[in-house]
């Protein structure tokens, strides 16, 4: 197991209790900053990602264990030293892959996730990609191969790295002093996440917040300027495998529909939300212009629902880390399906948030067709360790089925602006 797996057990109950004393100290404090079904959307989005990784599926261009193969020319031998190099390297490579994300249409996609939701608080923090198949990531990582840093230090550095990003999205840390002329705060990335026109593309920064201040692209919070968060293009809905897709989508439209040949070709690598003349003028796309504007998306779904839905949130998240526990004793098809089920199972009841019930029923009878390919396949006499975690998947595959057939009969049409 990678060690940022068997991270996982030890940093997901801690996000979750700080994520709960953020909406406490928010409620005592009288400041409104969680929406329940929101919530529930950026908590899945993090079970998809994470389950993803189950999936094992996309392509690297280049691994930074082959570049430190082909190209070191200095080997640092104090390993004090080398993580300091790495973590330099790290931040610096974080930078500008953020910041190629935010500028370039088809890399939008892979990140428009996590600036959906428009709150903003520690939940927001998990909602991460889970659309990414191209990975380029070491070809910035040029300086430690050629230092060569081991990637065993990178591969140790990396989910430390990720998860040090969690704690500043909260909007319960005012300006931190000193601290705000060297590190990202919550400050910094509250303008980061931010759709004013005035904090639009700002502070890359991972955990240094010197690039940014270096190359141009940092702006300080001011008080003045009250951030307010979300994307230009509101997503619309709480199911975030959709959300994943959404701008992939309009991309691939407009190609089409465009009808010059260049602009099929360069939309995907113009800056990001730009569109053909054309396709602009025959699809418009509703978007929030001035952020003083901004409707929120709501949907009024009952308290049954929303509790259920949590409910729902925890499963998942519990047969994921179950998944993971046993990963390395079943088969890569058999991983394949139990990931899948779980992203099924995301798509499922986010759907039914949205109010999308057939949707929901559908993928419920898909989640059930995985499961039952995983029993008729595999040779339970011969593997007994894999019969009860099965029966687990299994069981809860068809109750979570029944209760979405209960809220499909239940649950009023939902009034969504």
């Amino acid at each position: 197991m990678s060690f940022f797996i068997q991270s996982l057990f030890i940093v997901i109950p801690i996000f979750i209790i700080l994520i709960v004393l953020e909406i406490i100290v928010a409620k005592k404090m009288k400041i409104k900053i969680n929406n329940p079904v929101d919530i529930i959307s950026s908590l899945s989005s993090g079970i998809t990602n994470i389950a993803k990784d189950g999936l094992k599926f996309g392509v690297l261009i280049i691994s930074y264990s082959w570049l430190v193969k082909h190209i070191t020319i200095l080997k640092i031998e104090p390993i004090w030293l080398a993580i300091i190099i790495a973590f330099i390297v790290q931040d610096f490579s974080g930078y500008w892959l953020h910041r190629m994300n935010h500028r370039i249409n088809i890399f939008w996609n892979r990140h428009i996730i996590h600036h959906s939701s428009e709150e903003f608080n520690l939940s927001c923090a998990l909602r991460q990609e889970i659309s990414t198949i191209v990975r380029f990531g070491a070809i910035f990582m040029l300086p430690a191969a050629l230092l060569g840093i081991s990637p065993t230090i990178f591969a140790v550095l990396g989910p430390i790295h990720l998860f040090m990003q969690f704690w500043y999205h909260t909007r319960l840390i005012n300006k931190m002093g000193l601290l705000e002329k060297i590190f990202v705060t919550p400050s910094h990335h509250r303008v980061h996440h931010a759709i004013n026109t005035k904090y639009m593309d700002k502070n890359y920064g991972q955990i240094l917040i010197i690039w940014d201040k270096f190359f141009g692209t940092f702006q300080p919070e001011l008080k003045e300027e009250k951030p307010v968060y979300g994307i230009i293009r509101p997503a619309n809905t709480w199911n975030p495998i959709i959300i994943n897709y959404k701008h992939f989508w309009q991309l691939l439209k407009d190609a089409y529909y465009t009808k010059r040949w260049k602009d099929k070709l360069r939309i995907w690598f113009m800056p990001t939300g730009w569109r053909p003349k054309d396709v602009e003028d025959l699809f418009p796309i509703k978007s929030t212009r001035d952020s003083k504007s901004q409707i929120k998306y709501q949907t009024n779904n009952s308290r049954k629902l929303i509790l259920w839905s949590f409910f729902q949130l925890f499963i998942s998240g519990s047969l994921m880390l179950l998944m993971f526990s046993i990963a390395s004793k079943i088969s890569n098809i058999t991983l394949f399906c139990l990931a899948f089920f779980l992203i099924l199972n995301v798509f499922s009841y986010t759907s039914m948030l949205d109010g999308r019930k057939k949707i929901s029923i559908i993928t419920d009878l898909i989640k059930l067709a995985f499961i039952l390919y995983i029993i008729l396949t595999q040779n339970f006499n011969s593997d007994i360790f894999l019969e009860p975690y099965i029966i687990i998947f299994a069981t809860y595959a068809v109750i979570s089925t029944l209760a979405t057939i209960y809220f499909t009969k239940s649950e009023p049409q939902l009034n969504i602006s």
